[in-house]
């Protein structure tokens, strides 16, 4: 729920290799040209605690359970929010996150097999109820997708098989079409110009700020 924060929280999802990563800091350096000042996070990460943790959940090195991977992804997700996304909405910002709740669905629930209700429950407990007001769904076959990443960039959910990442991109798009009010879904097959194009079309339409701006290049 918005309640009485100020600002506009927008976040960025769908599977590595999507070019959202890419898009966020695109979006970025265009509010920032137009005298926006966007806190920029991602997920898991944002904060010094909850790098340590992103360290810990994506290190090919090491292989959590699927229950202890959700729970330390949730334990960064409540750090970052409380110490970073949170105060910046209530200071009226813009906040541009790389991945947030959708990620675990996603991840921890059709890829690991996790039940989605508990999953949920998990992440209203750690985010205090807030919901983006815009999701920006980069929706792309797997199989491009990996053939995008760098393989010394890969990280250990990157390396999972085809049938996990499959899964993780049907409960996307089923995420998508249960919240049509909130998702935006971005054909991310297309090239890089193409696409902040299509990112920016997106959020000038929803930020009040930009209203006036909708439509430019």
């Amino acid at each position: 729920m918005r309640g009485s924060r100020l600002g506009f929280f927008v976040t960025f999802e769908g599977g590595d290799g999507s070019g959202k990563s890419t898009q966020v800091e695109r979006l970025a350096r265009r509010l920032r040209a137009r005298g926006l000042d966007p806190l920029v996070t991602r997920e898991p990460g944002g904060t010094p605690l909850a790098e340590s943790l992103r360290t810990l959940v994506l290190d090919p090195a090491r292989r959590p359970a699927p229950l202890t991977e959700a729970l330390l992804i949730l334990a960064a997700r409540a750090d970052v929010v409380a110490t970073a996304i949170a105060p910046a909405l209530e200071a009226g910002r813009v906040v541009l996150c790389d991945r947030y709740g959708d990620s675990t669905l996603a991840y921890q629930g059709a890829g690991r097999g996790l039940d989605d209700a508990r999953l949920a429950a998990w992440n209203r407990m750690a985010t205090g109820g807030l919901v983006p007001d815009l999701t920006l769904l980069f929706d792309v076959d797997p199989e491009l997708a990996r053939a995008r990443r760098s393989v010394a960039a890969t990280n250990r959910l990157d390396r999972e098989p085809p049938d996990f990442h499959a899964r993780v991109r049907d409960r996307y798009r089923e995420l998508a079409a249960a919240e049509p009010g909130r998702f935006v879904v971005l054909d991310a097959a297309r090239d890089a110009d193409e696409l902040e194009r299509a990112t920016w079309e997106a959020v000038a339409a929803r930020l009040p700020a930009l209203a006036a701006t909708r439509g430019e290049a």
